[in-house]
Parts: structure tokens; C-alpha cells; sequence
């Protein structure tokens, strides 16, 4: 599903990512872990198309899109992928509901259909009663919550998270960790995950370590 090949990337002299390949396979849940400062993020932005490598190629499916010109990058990015951060980003001045609709109003999906996708999926997530709740009026686990449903809406082919339950608690980090591998099980959603969970890392599908610019099978 996702292939990447020879995969460089370097900040002046401090090289961070060196030749590395990987693969991912569709319904599969890939952590990734490494040290602080081994460049995980670096390969999950590079990964998610946020970034592009030096070198190297990444294929969705049949379309490399480190080859795509910013403006195909930024609609292919829209149409496919998803993403889910520490800091859920949502936009402060926007509810639930509203939050969770931008990817698709973006993506110039018929705005009657986008909204109640976004009303399905918030209803999916126990968020039925959150809908004109603006982030200020949610809890940390509910606000993470939206943030899933605003990288679902799009029906992506790929989720990227990074550290997605690194700002919560131990008990709504384990919510989110099974909130997750619900939505593999019943929407076979495909989640490449950067985390220093343990926990989570352990119950993923497959577990690569980042080291010296590769990644390494655990």
C-alpha cells in the first residue's frame, strides 16, 4: 500500500534518515519508536508527504508523490491522507462539528453530505452530544476524539500519527490506543504510528525502531 525506497534526508552536515525502506501493508497498525531526536517525526512528515525527502522514492499505491508539483502534492495530501498530532491542532473559533468538516469543505465534497459524515463520525467516537462544542469546552480525550474524526473524513487510505496519546492521561491513552484498533477492525484503517508508548507500540501489528537513519524490525 505504502512503499518507500532509499529514503535521505539531511540538515546541512547531520544526516537523519540514510537509504531507509519501508513498507506498509493496508489494515495494518505500523508504530514506529526510536530515541528523542533519531528523526521519527522527520520520517512520519516525510511519510505523510508534510515534508519531502532528499532523495528516494514513496508510493501510495501506484502514485509516488514526492515526484507531484506542490499544488497536485497539497490536493493528493487532502484526497488520502490523514493525520493525527500530540496537539490535536483544532481551530480554536470552530466547533466539533466544524472542525471535523474543513478536510472535506477543502476537498469540495457536497457540504450537506460532509456534515453528516462529520455528525456520523463524531456519533461513531461518543461525540453525539459535542457537536457545537468549541475545543475550550472539551475535555483533552474528547478534543483527541475529534481530532481522529477530522482525519477520517476524508476516507483516507493511510492515518499518520504522531505521539497521538502523548497529551493525555494513562486512562484516556488507553481509550484512544482501543479507539484505534476499532477502527482498523471495522473500517480497516491503515495507522502509522510514531510513539514512545510502550503499550502501544506493543500492540501494534508490527514495531520498526529508528536507528542511525534505519529502521530496524523489532
Amino acid at each position: 500500500m505504502l512503499k518507500g525506497k532509499n529514503i535521505y534526508k539531511a540538515y546541512g552536515d547531520l544526516r537523519v534518515l540514510y537509504d531507509l525502506d519501508i513498507e506498509v501493508k493496508k489494515a495494518e497498525i505500523l508504530s514506529i519508536v526510536g530515541k528523542s531526536g533519531s528523526g521519527k517525526s522527520t520520517l512520519l512528515h516525510i511519510l505523510g508527504s508534510l515534508d519531502i525527502p532528499d532523495s528516494g522514492s514513496i508510493y501510495l499505491n501506484d502514485t509516488d508523490f514526492t515526484k507531484l508539483t506542490p499544488n497536485e502534492l497539497a490536493d493528493f495530501r487532502n484526497k488520502h491522507i490523514g493525520f493525527i498530532f500530540q496537539f490535536h491542532h483544532l481551530l480554536p473559533e470552530f466547533t466539533a462539528l466544524e472542525n471535523v468538516c474543513i478536510p472535506g469543505f477543502i476537498k469540495k465534497t457536497d457540504e450537506q453530505k460532509v456534515k453528516a459524515d462529520a455528525k456520523e463520525l463524531l456519533s461513531y467516537l461518543g461525540l453525539s452530544g459535542r457537536l457545537t462544542h468549541k475545543p475550550n469546552q472539551l475535555s483533552g480525550g474528547e478534543q483527541q476524539r475529534v481530532a481522529v474524526a477530522r482525519a477520517l473524513i476524508n476516507q483516507p487510505q493511510i492515518i499518520f500519527a504522531d505521539e497521538p496519546s502523548g497529551n493525555l492521561d494513562e486512562a484516556t491513552s488507553e481509550d484512544l490506543h482501543k479507539l484505534l484498533f476499532k477502527l482498523k477492525e471495522e473500517m480497516q484503517q491503515t495507522f502509522v504510528i510514531v510513539t514512545h508508548n510502550n503499550e502501544l507500540a506493543s500492540m501494534s501489528d508490527r514495531c520498526l525502531s529508528l536507528q542511525e537513519g534505519k529502521l530496524v524490525e523489532l
